[in-house]
């Protein structure tokens, strides 16, 4: 019998990233196009499926090996369905992705949340492999998340397991509202946002700091100005860091999971702010769950999102 692969499409605003992968997670090949959003839902629609099928074209594969196609896609879905209920990403709504894409290529198709199969990617193949039991944070513009439990991603009745930036825990005295309306998530602190967010503020303030003299304050400035030492830097990332441990220290009590990966961007700051949240998350958590317990950071970079996609036709 001919090797199966699977197919992986990760659907962002800008550009769909397109993988194949073998039954052990590694990736085989990729394709990259655009996204066209401009252009409206049935172009997106069609170039979803065009892109699957050019990668299989241009591979040594044919089509008959594909066991099936995951995708995924930032949004509030009907996950058992396939159906993106909204993207503002990509401005679409009520659209019913996995039936049109079985009905355009016949084969399988799976369609989940972007963050959910990122997490599922580095589950299966990245930092957490081999392990059916982890917690997966991305640190980016906000706070992703996505829970894998038994190997498989945890949903929820209506698909919003694993919204780890909205978890309420930062004290009503120190909230401010998050982007989603309610007021102390952790993405507001915890995010590169929040971080530029924190920063900007100290410097309206009036605080002593380098980041006064940086025009356009990024999370990477504000890292590495508190790598140098600088007290108002070290102040803002050890709050995020603070917070991303408690935060652990409430899903080890609740999941137990082995390993919590850690990816996007601000997870570049390594050590630095790694070292912090697992002093944090070591003083939050009862002994018997922190036991074993691994804080790492993701492997995968950019390709957890079609490792993932194409991992959710072997762990459904």
């Amino acid at each position: 019998m001919s090797e199966k692969i699977y197919v992986g499409v990760d659907v962002g605003g800008t550009a769909i990233k397109v993988g194949i992968c073998n039954v052990e997670g590694e990736l085989l090949h990729t394709y990259e196009g655009p996204t066209e959003t401009s252009k409206g839902t049935d172009t997106i629609l069609h170039n979803i499926a065009q892109y699957a099928r050019n990668i299989v074209s241009e591979s040594p594969f044919a089509w008959e090996q594909v066991e099936g196609i995951g995708v995924g896609i930032a949004g509030f879905l009907d996950i058992p369905n396939g159906i993106v209920k909204f993207s503002g990403n990509l401005k679409i709504e009520n659209v019913h992705l996995k039936e049109y894409l079985e009905k355009e290529l016949q084969v399988k198709v799976l369609v989940n949340n972007d963050a959910n199969v990122a997490a599922l990617g580095e589950a299966w193949a990245g930092a957490g492999k081999g392990i059916d039991n982890c917690v997966c944070y991305t640190l980016g513009t906000g706070v992703g998340g996505g829970i894998i439990i038994g190997g498989k991603i945890v949903e929820g009745f209506a698909g919003m397991a694993g919204e780890l930036g909205h978890i309420a825990i930062v004290p009503d005295l120190e909230a401010i509202q998050c982007g989603c309306g309610k007021m102390g998530c952790l993405e507001s602190v915890s995010s590169a946002t929040g971080i530029i967010r924190m920063a900007k503020d100290a410097v309206e303030r009036g605080d002593r700091t380098v980041l006064s003299t940086v025009e356009d304050i990024m999370a990477k400035d504000v890292i590495d100005a508190a790598k140098a030492g600088d007290e108002v830097a070290s102040r803002i990332v050890s709050r995020a860091a603070y917070y991303l441990g408690k935060s652990m220290a409430l899903m080890a009590v609740v999941l137990n999971p082995e390993c919590f990966i850690i990816g996007g961007g601000v997870s570049k700051a390594g050590d630095f702010l790694f070292d912090q949240i697992r002093e944090v998350f070591e003083k939050y958590t009862q002994k018997e769950a922190q036991e074993g317990v691994k804080i790492v950071a993701a492997t995968l970079g950019n390709n957890a999102g079609v490792v993932g996609a194409a991992g959710l036709i072997l762990r459904s």
